[in-house]
């Protein structure tokens, strides 16, 4: 998200203003890549705000 947030010139909080996702859970995101659980609509807005699919905005792992 902060590659996305950057080539917009974006803070985190502006990400958060946007796309109406608390700034707490924008920053989590941020933080901790890796996190199991996620909130499904809040990826669908951030996923509008960016101009991107939802699949852009993490890392798939192939086992």
């Amino acid at each position: 998200m902060k590659e996305f947030a950057g080539e917009k010139g974006w803070t985190l909080k502006e990400v958060s203003q946007r796309s109406g996702v608390p700034y707490s859970t924008v920053k989590t995101y941020t933080r901790l890549p890796e996190r199991n659980t996620v909130d499904l609509s809040s990826l669908q807005k951030l996923a509008r705000t960016f101009d991107v699919l939802i699949e852009d905005l993490f890392e798939v792992i192939e086992e």
